[in-house]
């Protein structure tokens, strides 16, 4: 577990969510074992890895609203960490990720069957946490569920003719990663009893903390290497997924503002980067270009909007470590 995006200015929270963390983490043991033996390890391997753990953290902190710590908060917690570890292995199967988490991806380990249908089981287990929860988590839950699908089949297809590329990939960003950390910070507020209202405001402020966090995880998978982020860097531009700073540079290209340096990235885009050098070759190129601070901007002005989004909160600790919570989503090494 990650525990420094617990260090939010206020050390009593800070502690208090720590401790519920720790329950959150013994259940997700708990959650990816018991099928059987052949299957505990495929299971296992994501949760094992690590992770940032940041929907659960942010359903903590949301819960910190109303009653923090019942035991709904808790399940809650544990079935959006679960959500979000199974469409990691399904995304690594799309995109051909040989690590994950700085250990070899499921897909690796086992094949693409294995992690298929070990992703699905841990949706499986996801949702029946979730049915425990009341038909709100269960609607909540199922269009949150059919985000994440929309969002990952219209990074597949593309923008359509006409569409602007930059909006049609913010808007997958919303749904892929936004959708889940909104439902996150809902079931916080819902399930603490902080109330509808909040929950509301709670929405529209994780949503745009998603769309911040995956901007700045486009800058940080070209900026870092593999030691850092535990994934292999490039890997969606070897896949041919344009990510933001790829788009921005790509604007520039059809606004005809381009620099000869962004016009031979673009080239050595459209090359084959099928091997391992080619595909090194491509990320230092762009990773020397000023489009990457662009983006990485893009991010930090998504982040000051999802703090916007909190006005309506009562002023205290709570809403200072929501605040604390966007910054640290963009100001971050991996």
């Amino acid at each position: 577990m990650t525990t420094s995006m617990f260090q939010l200015g206020d050390d009593e929270l800070s502690d208090r969510l720590l401790a519920h963390m720790g329950e959150v983490e013994d259940r997700l043991r708990q959650a990816v074992t018991g099928a059987d033996e052949l299957v505990d390890a495929p299971m296992q391997h994501l949760a094992a890895a690590g992770g940032k753990r940041l929907r659960p953290a942010l359903t903590l902190l949301t819960a910190e609203l109303g009653t923090a710590g019942r035991e709904e908060v808790v399940r809650a917690a544990v079935a959006v960490e679960l959500t979000h570890l199974a469409t990691l292995y399904h995304d690594d199967v799309m995109d051909s990720a040989a690590l994950r988490r700085g250990a070899p991806s499921a897909h690796a380990v086992w094949d693409n069957s294995v992690a298929i249908l070990t992703g699905d089981l841990l949706f499986a287990r996801a949702s029946q946490l979730v049915a425990s929860l009341g038909a709100d988590a269960v609607r909540v839950h199922a269009e949150t569920f059919e985000r994440l699908c929309l969002g990952q089949l219209h990074e597949t297809l593309g923008p359509r003719e006409g569409e602007d590329p930059i909006a049609h990939y913010i808007q997958v960003l919303a749904d892929k990663t936004g959708s889940l950390i909104a439902a996150s910070a809902r079931y916080g507020a819902v399930f603490s009893g902080a109330g509808e209202e909040l929950a509301g405001v709670l929405e529209q402020y994780g949503e745009k903390v998603g769309v911040a966090f995956q901007l700045a995880d486009d800058v940080i998978d070209l900026a870092s290497d593999s030691a850092t982020t535990g994934k292999t860097p490039g890997t969606d531009l070897r896949e041919g997924v344009a990510t933001m700073p790829v788009l921005l540079l790509q604007r520039r290209a059809a606004e005809g503002r381009i620099d000869a340096e962004g016009a031979a990235v673009l080239e050595r885009l459209a090359s084959d980067l099928g091997s391992d050098s080619a595909l090194r070759a491509a990320v230092e190129q762009l990773r020397g270009h000023d489009v990457l601070e662009e983006a990485r901007e893009l991010a930090r002005q998504w982040a000051r909007d999802a703090v916007t989004e909190l006005a309506p909160l009562p002023e205290g600790a709570v809403k200072e470590a929501l605040k604390d919570f966007a910054g640290l989503m963009v100001d971050r090494l991996a």
